[in-house]
């Protein structure tokens, strides 16, 4: 099928492409913010039921190589379709799980259904869609991670107060199957990646050994580790700090996606107007992130505004390096003809931190203490902003020079 033209077109696919990110994401990190309430509820410890979330991360960015390779040779329609069934049936069954580990299998399978939803996607983007549309439209798509999370956040108190916190994830499987419907009537088909050999491509089946895809490989990581564990755990952090109610602290979590839409947002004008280069404009936003998270050690205890503000940043800045190394680097390597398999190895990277940290900083927390698992965060943002640093002109020489 041919790119896209009609400014008509372009503007109906990017509501599709934001309202399908936005349900994935509201049924996906639900479990994360309704886990305070679920230890309460439920009685069993933190590290316990964390074991779902850290599941589900890792079998998130296993599932997401294997979509990427699958996304490059079949429908991307058919494969998100087949996404959004499976997690619309597992957040029905884990409302009536009843223990933490009939919640880690059925949030395990969970992950693997939401890897089939993003490779795809970036593989119709990049079909039906020019460069420059592209990236609009990629960081546009990654406002519905955040309008996601708002929702989540803004519902779940109101649910968990009214009803449980089980049927969060029965209004998320609604949400889910309603989203499957528009998603079917709407979506576009498109014929299988065909790989095109260039002049540039020698040795193009090893470009995630070379050293520069290594350091942004293991940046990616740094980002999943704060934009995920961050996020997943700052409603405990508020919480047990400043000893807040559970719902309260819940409430505390919309901040956080209100700033990753300014930080996007930020993030894609720096881009665009100003920074070209993918890797400098992300060392940039882990700069940011590290001073918030310096910020957070030093004030620790002293305001929960102040506080979930500078959490709040700190996960704004990861989600704007996200929207840099994931969806704009593999741009370009759409010269290789593998845009999907690229996207979804890269995007792996993500889910591998969110899966360390997520275990991580509930074993840290309780071991240790909030304080330095808050200084560790400032560390790995320090480290991810010399990573893409010194990354940055070799990026530029390699890839930029077309």
């Amino acid at each position: 099928m041919q790119q896209l033209t009609s400014r008509r077109q372009v503007h109906a696919l990017t509501v599709l492409f934001v309202c399908t990110y936005m349900v994935s994401y509201l049924t996906r990190i639900n479990y994360g913010a309704v886990i305070s309430e679920m230890v309460t509820d439920t009685g069993f410890p933190r590290t316990l039921l964390s074991m779902a979330v850290t599941g589900s991360f890792i079998t998130y960015g296993l599932g997401q190589v294997i979509s990427g390779v699958l996304g490059d040779h079949i429908s991307p329609k058919k494969l998100i379709s087949l996404g959004l069934l499976v997690t619309i049936c597992m957040n029905l069954l884990i409302s009536i799980c009843r223990d933490p580990y009939q919640m880690c299998a059925v949030w395990c399978v969970n992950g693997f259904a939401q890897s089939l939803m993003w490779p795809p996607m970036v593989r119709l983007m990049t079909a039906l869609l020019s460069q420059e549309d592209y990236k609009t439209v990629a960081a546009k798509v990654n406002w519905g991670a955040s309008f996601g999370t708002i929702l989540v956040y803004l519902i779940s108190p109101l649910i968990i107060s009214f009803c449980g916190w089980r049927y969060v994830f029965v209004f998320s499987a609604c949400a889910g199957l309603i989203m499957l419907f528009f998603w079917l009537r709407y979506a576009y088909e498109i014929q299988p990646q065909k790989r095109v050999k260039t002049a540039a491509a020698p040795g193009s089946n090893r470009l995630l050994l070379q050293p520069l895809v290594l350091a942004i490989m293991l940046s990616i990581t740094l980002q999943g580790m704060l934009r995920d564990g961050v996020t997943t755990w700052m409603p405990t952090y508020i919480s047990e700090v400043f000893r807040l109610d559970n719902v309260v602290s819940i409430l505390t979590g919309v901040i956080l996606p209100l700033f990753s839409l300014l930080c996007i947002q930020a993030a894609t004008t720096l881009y665009t107007k100003k920074l070209t280069n993918p890797l400098i404009c992300a060392a940039v936003l882990f700069s940011a992130g590290a001073a918030a998270a310096l910020f957070l050690f030093l004030l620790e205890g002293r305001s929960a505004i102040v506080s979930v503000i500078l959490s709040a940043l700190l996960t704004g800045c990861m989600h704007g390096v996200n929207l840099m190394l994931v969806c704009m680097v593999p741009l370009y390597f759409q010269k290789y003809g593998h845009v999907s398999t690229i996207s979804g190895v890269i995007n792996a990277c993500t889910y591998v931190g969110s899966a360390i940290s997520t275990y991580g900083i509930a074993a840290l927390s309780a071991s240790s203490g909030w304080s330095t698992t808050v200084f560790i965060w400032f560390l790995i943002a320090l480290t991810g902003t010399l990573l893409c640093l010194f990354s940055a002109r070799p990026w530029k020489q390699r890839y930029m020079q077309d």
